[in-house]
C-alpha cells in the first residue's frame, strides 16, 4: 500500500517520508459498487417524513443514505454510469443537496464541478433564471464565466419533483452556450410530471428510484 524513502540531508537527521503506492490506493478506493447495492436497497435506505414541511407532504430525506458509506457509493456510481462513456466536461449541481452528489459524480466522471445558487449567494458576476414556486416565484444564478461555449455539461440534484428547479438550470446552462448531455437524480416523483417536463425539452433524464404522490 505504500513505501518508505529514507534521506538524509546536510547536518540534519534523516528523513523519513511515506509515498502511497497512488495506483493500488485509487483502485481500492474507487472500487464498483454498482453491482454490490441493488435500487431497492438504496430505496430502502431513504427515509420519509410524513407531513413535511407542510401537511400532505411526503418529504423524502435523502441524509440516510448519504450517511451510508456503501449507500452513497453506489448511489454516485449509478447516477453517473449513463454517462460514463459520453464526453462531459462539467457537472452542475444544484443547491443544496445537488454539490454534495454533484461533486462526486464530477470526481467519478472526471470533469469539473459548477455550482448553480439561490440568488445573491455568489460571489463573481452571474446570471440568473426564474422559475415558478408555488405560491410566487424564485430566482437561482450561476457565475456567468461558469461554463464555456460548446461544453458538454450533466445536470444532477436529489430529486426531482414538478421539474421547475432542474428546467431553470437547464436554461441558464444553454444560455451561457453549454449542451446538457443529461439530468441524474437519486429520486424522481412521476405524478408532479418533471422528468416529462425536462423530457420535452430533449433533455435525457435517469433516476435512481420513484416514489407515489407529493
Amino acid at each position: 500500500m505504500f513505501a518508505v524513502r529514507q534521506t538524509w540531508a546536510a547536518n540534519r537527521p534523516l528523513l523519513v517520508r511515506t509515498f502511497y503506492l497512488a495506483t493500488t490506493v485509487i483502485a481500492n478506493l474507487r472500487r464498483d459498487f454498482v453491482g454490490e447495492v441493488s435500487l431497492s436497497d438504496l430505496k430502502g435506505l431513504i427515509r420519509t417524513i410524513p407531513d413535511y414541511p407542510k401537511p400532505g407532504i411526503m418529504f423524502r430525506d435523502v441524509t440516510t443514505l448519504l450517511g451510508d458509506a456503501q449507500g452513497f457509493k453506489a448511489a454516485i456510481a449509478q447516477m453517473a454510469e449513463p454517462f460514463r462513456t459520453q464526453p462531459v466536461d462539467a457537472v452542475v449541481g444544484i443547491e443544496a443537496r445537488g454539490f454534495i452528489l454533484g461533486g462526486a459524480i464530477a470526481d467519478r466522471l472526471g470533469c469539473g464541478f459548477v455550482p448553480i445558487r439561490k440568488k445573491g449567494k455568489l460571489p463573481w458576476k452571474t446570471i440568473g433564471q426564474e422559475y415558478t414556486l408555488e405560491y410566487g416565484v424564485d430566482v437561482i444564478e450561476m457565475h456567468e464565466d461558469a461554463i464555456r461555449k460548446g461544453e458538454r455539461i450533466l445536470i444532477v440534484d436529489d430529486l426531482i419533483a414538478t421539474g421547475g428547479t432542474a428546467e431553470a438550470a437547464s436554461k441558464l446552462v444553454t444560455r451561457s452556450g453549454g449542451v446538457i448531455v443529461g439530468a441524474t437524480f437519486i429520486i424522481d416523483l412521476p405524478d408532479l410530471g418533471g422528468v416529462k417536463l425536462l423530457k420535452s425539452h430533449g433533455i435525457a433524464c435517469h433516476a435512481l428510484v420513484s416514489f407515489e404522490g407529493h
